[in-house]
């Protein structure tokens, strides 16, 4: 059981995804360059949007290198003397996370933890907290306990963005949770170049016969009409979050509804591309092969005279699509729900499964799913 999420979305001038030059990230596709935004950025939007955590009702994982701040904080609320929580805290790091850095202070790599286990980690800390603070205990203690909390973690997470993306830790491999989705990087489906805008600060303070800005300075950007794709094995989804089929299928809904709705951060401040999707096309089948959509703008598209890029765009992966329906006579589909932003897009073969609002899309979804599993 897999869901497929197809995604049309034209952005104005912006600079959403930065690279190490401080301009938008690109790439080569069918031998022409295209206008990029990682994956990564796409589910850091997914998963810190309000959307994510308000439809799954959990709160989402914390990611940081300040995991021995958190802890001692928490601990000294709880009446823990600073120093005892001085001298145990690094050990029992080490033993779980792998070694801090030199002053102590981080974790070498970022930790990727549910409220839950940030909730677990001080109160079995507490619990035996005597044997912890005694020097000549702690060492046997804290590989007891961290053997204890890896053994309760493993394979599974209470978070729905952690089920979701998974993590890594190189220092603690049994804490690895393997993502139930799949996320592409999102690529233009036309040839992009660069821009440059070349900007001036005025200093308000400057007297009216002194002439020249106050700061100068170029900034990169671009406008693109992006294809995205993402794919969530729903079976390994509900096994990470503990057979809780019902938070699966919220997690599936959060993450459609974020999609929709979440856009990267990076220079919004200076551009507010603020572009919602112009086509959603939701698939939910059986097992079988992924369909990603990409190949449908391998041959770049090129701007229609009065029509812009968003309906060629619609059009080729419609094509494409219906040559793949028609390939593999669409045996696996389940279900399929298309939500065009507007009511003229050249739809062909979609037409039929186009209409209705965003509840009714996610809904087509979530039943399928929910029909599926009551199934014998």
């Amino acid at each position: 059981m897999f869901v497929e999420l197809h995604m049309i979305q034209n952005f104005s001038p912006s600079n959403l995804n930065r690279d190490d030059t401080n301009n938008p990230k690109d790439c080569e596709f069918g031998g022409v360059r295209r206008a990029r935004i990682s994956s990564q950025c796409i589910k850091r939007a997914i998963r810190t949007s309000p959307e994510f955590a308000e439809t799954t009702g959990v709160d989402i994982g914390t990611r940081t290198r300040w995991l021995n701040r958190l802890l001692r904080q928490r601990l000294v609320d709880g009446g823990k003397p600073g120093t005892e929580v001085d001298a145990v805290l690094p050990a029992f790091l080490g033993e779980y996370a792998g070694k801090l850095d030199k002053e102590g202070g981080r974790t070498a790599v970022l930790i990727y933890l549910s409220e839950q286990e940030l909730s677990d980690l001080p109160e079995i800390m507490v619990e035996n907290w005597a044997e912890l603070a005694a020097e000549d205990s702690r060492d046997a203690t804290v590989k007891r306990l961290v053997k204890r909390l890896v053994k309760g973690s493993r394979g599974v997470t209470s978070a729905p963005d952690i089920a979701l993306f998974g993590r890594m830790l190189a220092e603690q491999p049994e804490l690895n949770l393997e993502a139930a989705c799949q996320v592409a990087h999102a690529i233009s489906t036309h040839r992009v170049t660069m821009d440059m805008d070349f900007f001036t600060a005025v200093d308000d303070l400057q007297e009216s016969e002194e002439t020249g800005a106050g700061m100068m300075g170029f900034v990169g950007f671009d406008s693109a009409c992006f294809y995205r794709y993402s794919r969530i094995d729903w079976r390994h989804l509900v096994e990470t979050l503990r057979g809780d089929k019902d938070v699966a299928l919220r997690t599936v809904e959060a993450f459609l509804r974020a999609s929709l709705a979440a856009v990267p951060s990076g220079k919004q401040n200076s551009f507010a591309a603020h572009n919602p999707p112009s086509l959603a096309l939701a698939v939910v089948r059986r097992d079988g092969m992924g369909w990603s959509l990409a190949n449908a703008f391998e041959r770049p598209v090129r701007a229609e005279r009065e029509g812009g890029l968003v309906a060629p765009s619609v059009a080729a992966l419609d094509r494409y699509w219906g040559r793949l329906c028609d390939l593999y006579e669409a045996e696996t589909l389940l279900s399929r729900a298309v939500l065009p932003l507007e009511p003229d897009l050249p739809l062909d073969r979609l037409d039929d499964d186009a209409g209705g609002n965003v509840g009714e899309w996610v809904a087509a979804v979530t039943n399928a799913l929910s029909t599926e599993e009551a199934s014998p």
